[in-house]
Parts: C-alpha cells; structure tokens; sequence
C-alpha cells in the first residue's frame, strides 16, 4: 500500500510526463510541484516506486516514466475527472442537436469525440439485443404491397417492402397496426418473437398469410440488424503520438480495423460505467501499447451501446474521461428526445 506523500509523487510524475512528453526526474519534481520535501526524499521515493513497477527508466541517464502499473493506480485513485467548461458543454450540445437520424448522431458523435480529445474515437451502434421497440409503421403501398417501418427508442429506423400473398385492405391493415403495437411497443427486441407468435391466429382465415408474412419480414428484420457495428474516427491522430508506440504503429492500425476486435474489447465489460483499460490490460496484443477509455450511452437511464477512445498509454486520463463522459451524456439525451 503506497503512501500518500509517494501517492502524489506518482501523480507527479504522471502529469509531467504526460504534459512534457519527457522523462522526469527529481529535481523537475520539486521545482514544479509543492510536495513539501527535499529533492532527496523525492528521489527515495521514486526509487521506491520503482521498486514496486510503478514506475521505470527508459535509459540509464534519464528520469523516470510511469509503467502500466503507474498509470492503473493514477487512474484508480483520480478523485476527480476534469469537468467540461461551459462553452464545451454548449459546443457539444450544438453540434449533437443537429443530427437528423441515428446514423447522423454516431457520425458526429465520432468526429466530436476525436476533436475534443485527439484521440481514435470509437462509436458502437445501439444494440438491438438491448433496444425496445417505440413503434411499428405499416404503409399501404398497393393493393398487395406494404412498407414495413420499424422505429426503435434509440431513434434507429429500418425500412422493408412487403409483397403480400393477397391484397390487404386499408381497414385489414389499420387492424394488424393496432395489434402488433399493442404487444410490441416498449418492449425489447428479443422478446418480440414470442410476443407476435399467436397474433395471425386473431384475424380472418384469408387475410392470416399476409399477416404471417408481415411478422416474419419483422422477425427477419431482426435478424439482419441485429449484427454489432461501430464507427471509427481520427486514426490520424495517431501520427500525433508515433514516438509513444514501440517501434511503429501499425499493430495499432490493424487491430482498430478488426471491428470484430474492437467490439469484443468493448463488450468485454457489462459495467456500463466509466472504463479504462490500459496497455496490457487489453487482450489484443496490437492495443498493448494504447489506452481504451469507454463508456455506456443510452436513453432513459439504460445503456445500449459504448462509445470512447483509443490512445497511447500517456494520456490526459482525466481530460479524456471528462469529454467521454459528457459526450455520452449528450448523445443519451438525445436519442432520448428523438
């Protein structure tokens, strides 16, 4: 258990060598930070620190730079993420409220996160696994033709042309509008099967194949949908950072091109909260060099996808955390109000 005073040592340490890009020694310590001890004691307690592989020195004739250890219990033990300030907060909101769909609110969502934060941002899609349905359209076509609209509380819209066995009445169609969304609105996407399976049951033996291939265009839309996607922004970023990546970035590249990698990383925690893993503690052996902080958005206090970051290790973590956080907020709120 680390003591306060080698605590703030650590936290030192972390600040300036994120801030300056360079090693720190003992004497920059004390010149810069009011730790209230000689440059002495400091030294004793970087040695200690590094005793304990929390922090390391990259050549024999520089200071010290924090390890994964270092950075884990830096963030462990934040007291605090950095608040947005009020012109960001209004920034994010006015970009945010512009969107006119689901995939114009990821699109920004992306492109905000990666300018606040000067990082790879990461987007995951709302999950339809997690989703509820807010209502089901259905359009008269033609006499046999139908679009099927299906509108999701996360502001998600898919769309389906139906060709019916037999022409479909207005009134017919009116009808089987009313049923299904008097089972299916406000529940979750998986229980809608179960929820549909009697319905052609309560209508007229004629009209009880068109009502069947409608469900089932739904279900199949299900289905097709249901597969994980994300969008990723700012991958140029980390030409910013080249130094900070052993030898070269390119394992970073290639793993944020697997999204079936990125999605996993993201899904590997059901914590909808704040998470940070960092260097090894990403599986993906091409992220072992990086960062990921991420967290949960969703309408109505219920998270049903992630969004966040990929950087190298030496990171702004309580910047980085604020503007993930408060991006998040935004987007919740506005699927919620979509």
């Amino acid at each position: 258990m680390l003591s306060e005073r080698r605590l703030q040592v650590l936290r030192a340490i972390v600040q300036d060598y994120v801030g300056t890009e360079e090693p720190v020694g003992s004497k920059a310590l004390t010149e810069r930070h009011s730790l209230g001890v000689s440059p002495a004691t400091v030294r004793n307690d970087m040695a200690a620190l590094e005793d304990e592989g929390f922090i390391a020195q990259p050549h024999t004739s520089a200071g010290r730079i924090p390890t994964d250890k270092g950075y884990r219990l830096f963030v462990d033990k934040l007291a605090e993420v950095k608040p947005m300030t009020a012109p960001e907060r209004r920034a994010i909101h006015n970009f945010l409220d512009g969107a006119v769909d689901l995939d114009d609110v990821v699109a920004r969502t992306v492109r905000l996160l990666a300018q606040l934060t000067r990082q790879v941002a990461v987007v995951q899609y709302p999950s339809l696994t997690r989703s509820t349905v807010r209502h089901v359209e259905l359009l008269a076509l033609a006499p046999a033709r139908v679009m099927l609209v299906l509108i999701t509380d996360t502001g998600r819209v898919e769309q389906r042309m139906i060709d019916c066995p037999a022409p479909f009445g207005e009134t017919s169609l009116a009808d089987l509008r009313a049923r299904l969304n008097s089972r299916v609105a406000g529940r979750r996407f998986t229980d809608v099967p179960q929820l549909v399976e009697d319905l052609p049951d309560g209508f007229d033996v004629e009209d009880r194949g068109t009502v069947a291939t409608v469900l089932s265009t739904l279900l199949e839309t299900l289905v097709e949908e249901n597969e994980e996607r994300l969008v990723i922004g700012g991958t140029a970023n980390l030409t910013r950072f080249a130094h900070d990546f052993p030898l070269t970035i390119r394992p970073v590249l290639e793993a944020l091109e697997e999204q079936v990698v990125m999605l996993r990383l993201l899904g590997e925690t059901q914590n909808p909260g704040m998470t940070v893993r960092i260097g090894h503690e990403n599986a993906h052996e091409g992220l072992n060099s990086t960062s990921i902080v991420s967290v949960g958005y969703g309408s109505g206090g219920e998270a049903v996808a992630k969004l966040g970051v990929v950087g190298p290790t030496r990171m702004d973590y309580p910047g980085t955390m604020g503007a993930v956080r408060a991006v998040a907020r935004y987007v919740g709120q506005i699927l919620a109000e979509s």
